[in-house]
């Protein structure tokens, strides 16, 4: 750890160590490059500590976005194997449910919309989705199988890329906040509670709170929180054997498309979606809600009532089974619901922000191709859908 002022010059400092702040220094220190990770607090204390830890592409859209987070779920088994933490990686695959035939007729188009893309897929009809979660609602009418989907401990997630940027050679600067970024001739003086560091280059992976490090520098960063619930249960029986939720948590996340779910008036206010994870402690996480509430994390009852109410829509049995807690957190949000990973204009300023739900799963990719824009290389697809210029005129640019 480092404390007191800095007179060395990084190449390259890491603002957040969440998942993604932690995956850029990694791989960045991977490459050689003088790394310090810097954060206000500790190793994935904010919205990485908030997360059901999913490794989806089941939830993209068809095409870049599909494509880019089925790249990141790619690196996962081998990433699993080179950090010395346990991730507790699992792939299971995971399930859609469809409650109506309306329902199932556009996750099919949806399913050969992917299947396009390189995604395996397959939809299941009411028995295939019976046999396979038995303790499934008997009027549920179809599902959509992702076969690659799978999920990870999201603490241990970052624990595992910061210690393993650590051990090739970066500097963790934690509980340091930073107050000013200066851009200099040839590097950026960023001053922190803790004294001053200089760096070359400077990445802002700082999730929900990524606009305040971006104006340091004269750069408006269109990223809004959007609040998230959990459900946490008792240590119980198997409920499901793996990941499964409804197609219509697809609706709630883009918000698109004229199809309007069969639900209660609570779940429609609160933009609840049924989420169901077992975790490696015998338990489960009920999920989801979407709301714009600014950076409150409070749990709210009435939300809790809806996620609790659409889960035992799906698996009845859940009715019986205890929920011991609950807890929010913020996604980084931004207008086309894709993450900026992206030069600024700015040079030398990257950002690495606005993964919304996704920064668990796409952590790996978005360390990788931070690394290689950073020492000049060119990526292994084209990012420009990712670009910071997007949200911006050319006049604006």
């Amino acid at each position: 750890m480092m404390s007191g002022t800095m007179y060395k010059t990084f190449d390259v400092a890491v603002i957040g160590a969440g998942s993604i702040g932690s995956s850029v220094a990694y791989f960045n220190a991977k490459k050689g490059a003088q790394v310090v990770l810097i954060d206000a607090g500790d190793i994935a204390q904010s919205t990485s500590s908030r997360s059901d830890g999913n490794v989806l592409v089941c939830d993209k859209q068809p095409g870049f976005d599909a494509i880019f987070a089925k790249a990141s779920q790619d690196m996962f088994p081998e990433l699993s194997r080179e950090l010395d933490y346990d991730l507790e990686w699992k792939q299971k695959g995971s399930l859609f449910l469809t409650e109506t035939e309306e329902e199932f007729e556009i996750a099919s188009k949806f399913c050969q919309d992917m299947k396009e893309c390189g995604i395996s897929m397959r939809m299941m009809d009411q028995k295939e989705i019976q046999d396979d979660e038995p303790l499934l609602a008997k009027d549920i009418y179809g599902g959509l199988e992702t076969i690659s989907d799978g999920s990870v401990y999201p603490i241990g997630l970052a624990y595992g890329l910061a210690l393993g940027a650590e051990k090739k050679g970066a500097i963790l600067s934690l509980h340091n906040r930073v107050t000013d970024i200066e851009k200099q001739e040839d590097a950026f003086r960023i001053e922190t509670e803790n004294g001053t560091i200089l760096a070359r280059n400077v990445v802002d992976a700082c999730g929900v709170w990524a606009p305040a490090i971006g104006a340091m520098v004269g750069l408006p960063i269109p990223i809004r929180p959007r609040q998230g619930q959990i459900l946490v249960s008792e240590q119980t029986f198997q409920v499901a054997r793996r990941k499964v939720h409804e197609f219509g948590y697809m609706l709630t996340k883009f918000q698109s498309g004229s199809y309007r779910r069969p639900v209660s008036e609570r779940v429609e206010k609160h933009g609840v979606a049924f989420v169901f994870e077992p975790t490696a402690s015998h338990n489960f996480l009920i999920g989801s809600s979407r709301a714009f509430a600014g950076e409150d994390i409070s749990s709210e009852i009435e939300v809790m009532k809806a996620m609790a109410e659409r889960a035992i829509r799906f698996f009845p049995v859940i009715a019986d089974i205890k929920v011991i807690r609950s807890y929010s957190g913020l996604r980084p949000y931004t207008p086309d619901h894709m993450p900026i990973v992206s030069g600024t204009p700015v040079e030398g300023f990257y950002i690495a922000a606005g993964h919304e739900g996704d920064g668990i799963g796409l952590a790996p990719i978005t360390g990788k191709v931070m690394a290689d824009m950073i020492a000049g290389e060119a990526p292994f697809m084209d990012l420009s859908p990712l670009r910071y210029d997007r949200f911006f005129s050319k006049e604006e640019r």
